[in-house]
């Protein structure tokens, strides 16, 4: 594929570009880099001409397709978007006139592995996974290469690994040759989970690698190379870990597309379940945790309780709620940390103030550790380290113990902040090729040699001038270009009044230029300063570097306490300007929540553009569940009432307090939670071959085989989706399996439309029946919101299909026949009075004898 000469043989350029090109991935787009472009070649030019939206030209029958080198970055994360590989083939030495300039592959981008600011969103992780299963169990490991996060955990089911899956949304997957399709084929009765595994492999960008990368054995090694350590013994794991395998699979999965060792891992963290509060995949949609219905953050419980301003805090924000933990001490001293914050709102504010201009520290190293390094990059470490002084100073102002674990890691770094104050100048140019960033005065080499670049520059104006003046030919410039460095022009009108010691460069259309060897060798004097300039400017830099990395360590810890800090001075801020109280949490199994609200809603009618906050206030309510006494609320109620927003915020609650933040209520206690299931909202997987009743059924079936008596169990409308009288069979089994014969089962909240399951409360001691009031007037209905203990008496559904707008005609006719059907005489339901009785007929059809009628309703 290479391109030919008139002889037939390949350029040396195409020889270059096919050589590299040969040994990618498939699917893989090539940039080759060309002076100040990067260019595509054939099947490449096309499909990138189709991706980014650019020109597709030919040269000599081989289509091309070029990006600006300097707008590359803006153009690969479009590709990235698509799901697509790309590979830089860059420059790696000077350009010399007639000789082909040495290039090699520099780095593969992929969806999992970029790490340029352009390309990542500062407030999300970017995770790649890799995933094995063997003999132990589903073996996995995640990494996020911008910030050097790296995790694996080995779990024997999957449904134990599929939360923290979902909830970290990775980019890109990595897996063994064949496992992806050998899924696809395996049922889901066979391996549970896969039903929700496969959906994902199918919706993001999979490599498949050699089995033998997920050796466990040769990824202890791996793993501890690119670790820097001996063994895995500091980090708790030992060289036998199942999941090492997969680990070291995407170690060298992400070497091979760095084209160098990842320099920026230096921790290696283990997730296991039994340690966290687990909410399975539906769980976090239906509960809306990551993304609302819309699928946006805002709507959702993330974006509820997002008032960072630093991009490592928000980030942090999505890793609490991921995998909460089950940790008293932790949690409680989380939950300290923003006490003592909601107790100082003065420092609070100022303290947030400083942190706006604490710059993406861990994302930064990760680029300099990796080598993509410009100058601004150091600029974000030096204006990050001038707040520190100022964040501690105000930290040591805010009595209590609990922030001495954020107070401690912010060091100072004087010695390096004073080196880059005097290094730096203090507009810094994106890239390092522009030059101009070091100081003057801080280096009196480069100070020198930069004296010389403006000496000579000074030297060709007075030149110009001088010309000017001999010649007596007022238009003559001296001028400068890449292709013919420094020459006299002179229009054609003048060249009669051209001295002998002129010699002829080039000729153009309206112009002629010349040289002289006074001009020649002034040349060669000004590329060779201004050449050992930038090489002196940029040893400077990478001197920078080095020291910045000598304290990484520090940094790098000094970067977690901020992000903490400004995750629990958000928290300070929501409990403070929405009443959150702090949650008591114990290892008991009740949970007691006085006046909770919905943490999402009621912001959403206090914020509301529309109106609402002026015409309705959210209405608090209480729970009160224990596994061996109160153990099922059965609400029922009307549509619209409030039972769905009822139940989710009692699920949502207590995730807020088992990520350590407060919570929207006068007083709750809470006993820690190990699972939290629901099955609500009603939704299709038709692509799936499942319908709404099939969902239905396949979440809550997860949940009867899963809970635990720690669980927490919300139910919306069980059985809605098949006949009534299937539907509430189903309802009531479930609710009595919930129920549990050993004298405790998981705390529950179910709501539900079948009134017939309010009869359980006979039959079940430890299920109450509890619904959401409504007052009647002028046969409407005014919504109270409130849960209070007793059944509902009727459902009041024609009530809420008026206030949705169906006709009149339709809501009196629903009225009538509600009427007959109440009184059992399903039979004797009249047409509606615009009909004749009996069906309808065509023209000159005899009517049928009475007898001869259809069954009307029934």
């Amino acid at each position: 594929m290479a391109k030919e000469t008139a002889k037939g043989k390949a350029t040396p350029m195409m020889e270059q570009y096919t050589e590299v090109k040969r040994g990618l991935p498939p699917g893989t787009l090539l940039l080759f880099r060309l002076g100040d472009f990067y260019e595509m070649f054939h099947e490449d030019a096309e499909e990138g001409a189709r991706l980014l939206g650019i020109t597709l030209t030919q040269r000599q029958g081989t289509p091309m397709a070029g990006i600006p080198y300097h707008a590359a970055e803006t153009y690969i994360g479009k590709a990235l978007a698509a799901g697509r590989k790309v590979a830089l083939c860059d420059q790696v030495e000077t350009p010399r006139p007639g000789k082909l300039v040495k290039r090699s592959l520099t780095r593969i981008i992929t969806p999992g592995t970029a790490i340029e600011p352009a390309q990542v969103d500062a407030d999300e992780n970017r995770f790649i996974l890799a995933l094995d299963r063997d003999k132990e169990g589903w073996q996995a490991a995640w990494m996020d290469l911008s910030t050097g996060d790296f995790t694996l955990s080995s779990n024997r089911h999957l449904p134990d690994l599929l939360p923290v899956i979902t909830a970290i949304q990775p980019r890109e997957f990595v897996l063994p040759e064949g496992r992806a399709a050998e899924w696809r084929e395996q049922r889901d009765d066979d391996v549970p989970g896969l039903e929700q595994l496969v959906p994902m492999l199918a919706e993001r960008p999979a490599t498949d690698l050699p089995a033998f990368h997920f050796d466990r054995a040769s990824g202890a090694r791996g793993v501890a190379e690119a670790l820097k350590v001996l063994n895995l013994e500091g980090f708790g794991l030992d060289d036998t870990h199942p999941a090492l395998g997969a680990a070291g699979a995407l170690v060298h999965y992400v070497t091979e597309n760095l084209c160098a060792r990842p320099e920026n891992l230096r921790r290696l963290r283990e997730y296991r379940c039994d340690r966290s509060l687990l909410l399975d995949p539906a769980t976090l949609r239906n509960l809306e945790i990551f993304q609302s219905a819309g699928g946006g953050r805002e709507g959702s419980l993330a974006g509820a309780l997002d008032e960072t301003v630093t991009a490592a805090g928000a980030r942090l924000l999505n890793e609490v709620l991921a995998s909460p933990p089950l940790d008293l001490a932790e949690l409680r001293r989380r939950q300290t940390c923003v006490g003592e914050l909601l107790d100082v709102p003065g420092e609070t504010r100022h303290l947030r103030e400083h942190l706006r201009s604490v710059r993406d520290i861990p994302r930064i190293l990760g680029r300099l550790q990796n080598r993509l390094r410009n100058p601004r990059e150091l600029g974000g470490v030096r204006e990050t380290l001038h707040q520190l002084p100022q964040i501690r100073r105000l930290l040591d102002t805010v009595s209590g113990a609990a922030l001495d674990s954020v107070r401690d890691p912010l060091a100072d770094f004087p010695d390096l902040r004073d080196l880059l104050d005097r290094a730096l100048r203090d507009e810094l140019p994106g890239q390092l090729t522009d030059g101009g960033y070091i100081r003057p005065g801080y280096d009196e080499e480069l100070d020198r040699l930069l004296s010389l670049t403006s000496n000579n520059k000074t030297w060709l104006a007075e030149l110009e001038r001088t010309e000017q003046e001999r010649t007596g030919i007022k238009k003559l410039r001296v001028r400068f270009n890449n292709a013919f460095g420094y020459y006299i022009e002179v229009t054609r009108a003048n060249l009669h009044l051209v001295p002998d010691n002129y010699i002829r460069k080039q000729t153009t259309v309206n112009t002629e230029r010349f040289y002289t060897e006074e001009l020649k060798q002034k040349e060669k004097e000004i590329f060779h300063a201004e050449e050992n300039a930038r090489s002196r400017e940029t040893e400077l830099f990478h001197t920078l570097v080095e020291a910045v990395l000598r304290e990484e360590s520090g940094l790098r810890k000094c970067a977690a306490a901020l992000a903490e800090l400004d995750l629990f001075l958000g928290w300070a801020v929501l409990a403070r300007e929405w009443n959150y109280c702090r949650p008591e949490l114990d290892e008991e199994t009740g949970l007691a929540i006085t006046e909770g609200r919905h943490p999402v809603v009621e912001q959403t009618i206090r914020r509301s553009p529309s109106g609402l906050a002026g015409s309705f206030a959210f209405v608090p309510n209480d729970t009160a569940l224990h596994s061996s006494g109160d153990q099922i609320m059965l609400i029922t109620g009307p549509n619209m009432a409030g039972k769905s927003t009822y139940i989710r915020q009692v699920a949502l609650i207590t995730l807020m307090a088992q990520v350590g933040c407060w919570v929207p209520a006068t007083q709750c206690r809470i006993g820690l939670v190990d699972r939290i299931f629901s099955r609500v909202g009603a939704s299709d997987e038709l692509a799936r071959g499942n319908s709404t009743f099939m969902v239905e059924m396949n979440e809550t079936a997860n949940i009867l085989n899963n809970a635990t008596g720690r669980s927490l169990i919300i139910l919306d409308e069980i059985g809605r989706g098949t006949s009534t009288y299937d539907g509430l069979s189903i309802a009531w089994a479930v609710v009595e399996n919930l129920h549990r014969a050993d004298g405790s089962g998981p705390r529950t909240l179910f709501a539900t439309h079948y009134h017939e399951l309010t009869q359980l409360e006979r039959s079940l001691d430890r299920l109450r029946n509890y619904s959401v009031s409504v007052k009647e007037w002028n046969d409407e209905i005014i919504f109270v919101r409130q849960v209070i203990p007793g059944p509902a008496d009727r459902s009041y559904g024609i009530q809420v299909a008026r206030l949705a707008g169906l006709p009149l005609a339709v809501i009196n006719r629903a009225k009538e026949i509600l009427d007959r059907l109440e009184s059992d005489d399903t039979a004797a339901i009249p047409p509606p009075a615009n009909e004749s009785p009996g069906p309808r007929r065509k023209p000159g059809v005899k009517k049928k004898e009475s007898g001869e009628n259809q069954l009307s309703l029934f």
